[in-house]
């Protein structure tokens, strides 16, 4: 290969890595190693402290499978020992432990996410207690001599908790070591993580150079936006969309996105070319089209392409052509001895609401209908005879039996 070929591919690698990343520690670097021509080793790290999981939880997911379709090799790490730990990114208080137990059958959701995304051919699953348990008391030692309590202050959380007279544990400062300790271990070219990551990234090259290894590219990706497009995806939030989301649920929810939101859930969601995406971006590609084309792509991934093909076709029939699905789920109201009930106990004691404040929000929004009726009193008093057909938004839709 020339090098003006060499070149080329380099270039093309690059607008494919950057696509969608918040950070980059360095360009030149990455460069250097990609202008050798062998796969790069390419780590990120997964604490497995819960089991539900949304799509915010995959954006990294997304970046290490960009790595694989250029060629190069992913270390998926498993954090069954760091997830003792409790990484401290973020955080305003020290993490509860986890018992093993917990870990284990969190890690067990999180692979059988991994490889609706990733390419098992190109993915090494790693646990890092394989190699942290056998270390020391003295290894420790070694490890915490490498790093400075200055430098660990100059990290952001840990300087406010210290100002605020807040706890800090000795363990929480192992973190960010024990995190560029695996880094070393695995000769990692390459390390992807949240922008909350950045700190601990930037301590595994240190780690690394001090132990005689090149350090690796650091690489950070935004916090993906809730379906609000306001703040950070969350289900607590009740803006996120969930990978145990039905295939109805999920493309409708997706659909529900604004068009500006849109261009950065392809971007840090999707297998979309760049070329692709500057067309979407630029209005080439019309937002419905574009939107309906990203719906099925992510049901697909989670669900299958049958799955996805009865999503559309319900999504269609639902809103495009004004329809209610045939199987709306019902629910039987209980005999209370009471000739009404207010529509937020409806809407929490049918699920449709996780709250009272969170049913009075979305009665404020508009989003409250009952029987096609728009509710827009929180005090509104339901009858509580017959069937009425209650509905939330244009994806969620509950046919109650009242018993009185």
């Amino acid at each position: 290969m020339t090098s003006k070929s060499v070149a080329a591919s380099v270039q093309r690698q690059l607008e494919t890595i950057k696509q969608g990343v918040a950070e980059l520690i360095s360009e030149d670097e990455l460069v250097r190693k990609l202008e050798k021509g062998q796969p790069l080793r390419v780590k990120a790290g997964f604490d497995p402290t819960a089991a539900d999981l949304h799509l915010g939880h995959t954006v990294v997911m997304h970046k290490l499978r960009h790595f694989q379709d250029l060629g190069h090799d992913v270390l998926f790490l498993v954090g069954d020992f760091t997830a003792r730990i409790g990484d401290p990114s973020g955080r305003s208080e020290t993490r509860p432990t986890l018992q093993d137990a917990e870990i284990a059958r969190n890690a067990a959701t999180y692979q059988e996410q991994a490889f609706k995304i990733l390419d098992r051919a190109r993915t090494q699953i790693v646990w890092n207690g394989t190699w942290l348990e056998e270390l020391r008391g003295a290894d420790f030692v070694r490890l915490a001599g490498e790093y400075t309590v200055a430098r660990m202050l100059e990290r952001d959380d840990f300087h406010k908790r210290y100002a605020a007279r807040q706890p800090i544990g000795i363990h929480e400062f192992l973190y960010p070591l024990v995190q560029g300790y695996d880094s070393f271990v695995l000769r990692a070219d390459v390390e992807i993580g949240g922008t909350d990551q950045k700190f601990n990234l930037i301590v595994g090259r240190e780690i690394q150079k001090s132990r005689g290894q090149e350090p690796q590219i650091v690489l950070t990706m935004p916090l993906l936006e809730g379906v609000d497009g306001v703040q950070k995806m969350s289900k607590s939030l009740g803006n996120a969309i969930g990978i145990t989301d039905t295939p109805s649920e999920m493309y409708g929810k997706v659909m529900s996105i604004s068009d500006e939101l849109m261009a950065r859930y392809f971007e840090l969601l999707s297998t979309i070319t760049p070329e692709r995406l500057e067309r979407i971006r630029s209005g080439d590609i019309h937002p419905m089209t574009a939107k309906k084309d990203l719906a099925r792509e992510l049901v697909e991934r989670y669900h299958g392409a049958a799955a996805a093909d009865g999503a559309t076709a319900e999504f269609e029939r639902r809103f495009q052509r004004g329809g209610l699905p045939d199987d709306v789920p019902e629910f039987a109201w209980p005999e209370r001895g009471q000739s009404s009930a207010t529509i937020v106990q409806v809407l929490k004691d049918t699920g449709l609401a996780s709250s009272l404040s969170d049913a009075r929000r979305l009665i404020a929004q508009g989003a409250v209908r009952i029987d096609g009726d728009r509710i827009a009193d929180a005090d509104f008093p339901v009858a509580t005879h017959g069937t009425k057909l209650v509905q939330v938004g244009k994806r969620r839709v509950v046919r109650i039996r009242f018993s009185s």
